[in-house]
């Protein structure tokens, strides 16, 4: 038994349409291998001799006008098509009795041509009607003059830090799309729905540490200025990092401001926080106490010493360094301010600024001299909060400045979305872990512990 498959062109009106006769005859059959799509070995050896066929001619163009691509996708939607309004005739026709108007049911009414951005470049089809005005096609819905997986692609752009005009001209020269710049902001704001849902969706019930941190954007409000975008940033008590939220601010945020945005992470689930780290935030430790009474505030050891840099020379700013580490590795209270004294005797003529602001911070930092070494380590450690900075860095600047803040918030967070699909921004945050974490459960009184239960 053999089977022959004759595939031809047939044209209805001005549509071409994809038909494939079957005709069986003998009585073996033996069943032709098919791809992951159902594509038979014969059709992709087809086209392969189709590529090379071209690439010995004129050449061979994949996407954007006149391209194969293009030309496939344009066949394989129109039968898509033609298959879904076969489909919704027939439902129609079930539920009167028949088709036609003498019996009350449903026919076709010729096309209309629908010129479509995909992306492979863009496709004109012609869109079946019916006589009742019923059909509506799940691949291409009344109103779609895009694919999704176009709109696809120009989010992931956009997380990549491409602007707009950057997008409009990739899409022009890979694809041969024609499209502007609104067009581009009107696929970005698909995104402001699931952002809403992303700042809101529920966490974890408890945190060994939170890090909140500042990203500068420039903002467009009357006049440009540089406004700060705050991120939350947690240790999971697995020990990974996860992007708890954005908030923007003006940078004079005071207690009211983050006692708001703190209760907002914990109506969202978190009960407790053991340690929540930050830097030059006066305001955020009063609000923390109101929140999670038991939590302790820590300042961010890696901004003390940037904050100390930032009055060296760059050519001192190894040996300062070198310097300061006796200050935060010290094994107490006591024996840190002598090392900080000992750098004042050594730097304090040259900078006497560096050790005021060890001083200034000195009540935040204290705190961090009575853990464990283990625990250090995490709070010190701050890769992860660095490779997340510089990707939204690198996100803001591509853009210049924003027209307001939303649209800086949906620039970030899609950034976000290009770190993980899931806007969690998963990444390990140390290979030591599981001893940190026993120190956390012992330091904390097993609370820890107790919050995941």
């Amino acid at each position: 038994m053999s089977t022959t498959m004759d595939h031809r062109i047939e044209t209805s009106g001005s549509v071409s349409l994809a038909v494939a006769d079957c005709s069986v005859q003998g009585a073996d059959v033996k069943s032709m291998p098919v791809s992951q799509n159902g594509l038979s070995s014969e059709l992709l050896e087809e086209l392969a001799a189709l590529a090379a066929e071209k690439v010995r001619g004129e050449g061979l163009r994949l996407m954007g006008e006149g391209g194969l691509l293009p030309e496939l996708a344009q066949h394989l939607m129109q039968a898509a098509l033609e298959a879904e309004m076969d489909e919704h005739l027939a439902a129609e026709a079930g539920r009167v009795g028949g088709r036609g108007s003498r019996s009350g049911g449903n026919m076709r009414n010729g096309y209309r041509a629908k010129k479509v951005m995909t992306e492979v470049g863009p496709v004109t089809v012609q869109v079946p009607r019916d006589r009742l005005g019923t059909f509506r096609p799940r691949l291409l819905p009344v109103y779609a003059r895009r694919t999704g997986a176009l709109d696809d692609l120009v989010l992931s752009l956009t997380a990549k830090g491409l602007t707009s005009g950057e997008i409009v001209s990739h899409l022009a020269q890979t694809y041969g799309m024609t499209t502007t710049k609104e067009t581009i902001s009107t696929i970005t704001d698909k995104a402001l729905e699931s952002m809403a849902e992303w700042r809101t969706r529920p966490l974890d019930p408890v945190y060994p540490v939170v890090f909140i941190d500042a990203v500068h954007v420039k903002i467009r409000d009357g006049h440009v200025a540089n406004r700060p975008i705050y991120v939350a940033v947690a240790v999971t008590a697995d020990g990974y990092r996860e992007i708890l939220g954005l908030w923007a601010g003006n940078g004079g945020e005071g207690a009211k401001y983050w006692q708001t945005v703190l209760t907002e992470i914990k109506n969202r689930g978190v009960r407790d926080v053991l340690m929540l780290v930050c830097d030059g935030l006066s305001a955020l430790p009063d609000a923390v106490s109101t929140v999670w009474p038991q939590t302790v505030v820590q300042t961010c050891v890696v901004h003390l010493i940037r904050a100390s840099l930032r009055y060296a020379s760059r050519r001192d700013w190894a040996e300062v360094a070198r310097d300061l580490k006796p200050v935060y590795t010290a094994v107490n209270e006591d024996e840190a301010r002598q090392r900080l004294a000992d750098f004042d005797a050594t730097w304090g003529k040259r900078y006497p600024s560096i050790a005021g602001t060890w001083q200034r911070a000195w009540s935040e930092f204290v705190p961090f001299l009575g853990l464990p070494d283990a625990i250090r380590q995490v709070v010190y450690t701050t890769n992860a909060i660095e490779s997340l900075n510089a990707r939204y860095r690198r996100a803001a600047q591509a853009c210049g400045h924003f027209p307001n803040e939303q649209a800086a918030l949906k620039r970030l967070y899609l950034a976000t979305l290009a770190l993980d699909p899931t806007g969690r921004g998963r990444q390990r945050w140390n290979n030591r872990w599981k001893s940190a974490l026993n120190e956390f459960d012992v330091l904390f009184d097993g609370r820890l512990t107790a919050g995941r239960v």
